[in-house]
């Protein structure tokens, strides 16, 4: 029988994935384990920078936490950026150990990933606390997937960061798999059961995140490193595209958003009743967006959903990858082909999460997607 536990992380996911592709999701191999754990590699950046990483603990004081009931909202962040210098200073794991142990519990359950991995043996190309180069940098925010915490998104943001940007990636507590805090502190998944197909709890869901980027966006000062606050943009994973994309629509401080395979409506509160669209898609948007999505997780919502913003005629472009499935975005797509050769991880299960395509091409094609939008509409 499921432990309550990863009960509450398979049912959360569905709240960014279609039933039918979760359930392929979870699906295990039944290769043989070695007799050591494999350690997982992250590509390497390829910007001329070399890369600084710190991790902020954020306090909303008097924004009641939904999930817990907590009366501040407590948030985690880190910040990818371009370093003066690393020498003298350790890279940064990907995942802390306790981290580490949680995700090996029940997100790579949720995830399909096999047994015989060390999650908290991938290092990063990122120096604790390097010392900034003294130049003022645009603002990028990631905001990852439902149930993915923000270190799965490790290497996009170091290939942004190598390139000159500030990059913050973002985990939204009580519905992320994990979130350690500085005192140690482990916060598991806390989101209901029944989200996926409550209307309002999924509504509660995408406000508590917008609201959590607007906090973050107004604590950009205490970054510690030199940026330049008129140049923001925000990208984002699957429930993290929507949310990238929702807040682009109401904070004008964002200039540009890149939605990585995020549906754009809501569950109807009333059965019969059709999605109803996010205000981005009802009214459209006068800034950039990038809408990027897969071959092998495309359905009719995406279609319905993205297609009426699309209707407005506004700065908005879609665009769509070949021989791939939705967790290509993520790190999981340079990581499930690594279990493959491994033989930890079968073809059919590597292809339900990132599809096929060899992450030779994906890795590449995903870094200059993201990189050359944000170019084009922050650098410019």
């Amino acid at each position: 029988m499921l432990t309550r536990r990863i009960f509450l992380a398979l049912i959360s996911l569905a709240v960014a994935m279609p039933t039918a592709t979760t359930t392929q999701a979870a699906s295990t191999s039944t290769s043989p384990s070695p007799s050591a754990d494999l350690r997982l590699r992250l590509p390497a950046p390829t910007g001329p920078h070399q890369l600084g990483v710190r991790t902020l603990h954020l306090i909303e004081r008097g924004r009641v936490d939904p999930w817990d009931g907590s009366p501040d909202r407590e948030l985690m962040i880190t910040v990818f950026y371009p370093a003066l210098t690393t020498r003298g200073y350790r890279p940064a794991p990907q995942m802390t150990p306790k981290a580490a142990n949680a995700f090996k519990g029940f997100d790579a359950w949720v995830h399909g990933l096999p047994a015989g991995v060390d999650w908290g043996a991938t290092l990063t190309h990122s120096y604790v606390d390097a010392p900034p180069l003294p130049v003022r940098r645009p603002v990028v925010l990631y905001s990852p997937g439902g149930v993915d915490p923000r270190t799965l998104g490790t290497g996009l943001a170091e290939e942004l960061a190598s390139h000159g940007y500030t990059v913050v990636t973002v985990d939204h507590p009580g519905e992320t798999s994990e979130v350690e805090f500085p005192d140690g502190r482990l916060r598991e998944i806390e989101m209901p059961p029944t989200t996926p197909t409550d209307p309002v709890l999924s509504r509660l869901m995408m406000t508590t995140r917008l609201a959590d980027i607007r906090f973050v966006l107004s604590q950009l000062s205490r970054l510690g490193v030199p940026i330049d606050p008129r140049r923001v943009g925000i990208y984002g994973h699957s429930a993290g595209g929507a949310t990238a994309a929702q807040a682009l629509y109401e904070n004008h401080q964002l200039k540009a958003a890149i939605n990585l395979e995020g549906y754009l409506d809501y569950l109807p509160l009333q059965p019969g009743e059709p999605n109803e669209l996010y205000p981005i898609a009802q009214h459209g948007i006068d800034r950039p967006l990038l809408l990027t999505g897969t071959d092998g997780y495309r359905d009719a919502r995406f279609d319905s959903s993205w297609s009426a913003l699309l209707a407005h005629h506004g700065p908005v472009r879609r665009t769509e990858i070949a021989d791939a499935n939705h967790s290509v975005f993520s790190d999981l797509g340079a990581m499930a082909p690594q279990l493959q050769t491994a033989g930890l991880m079968s073809a059919g299960d590597r292809a339900k999460l990132v599809g096929t395509i060899d992450p030779a091409l994906s890795v590449p094609l995903i870094r200059h997607t993201v990189r050359s939008f944000f170019d084009r509409t922050l650098k410019r």
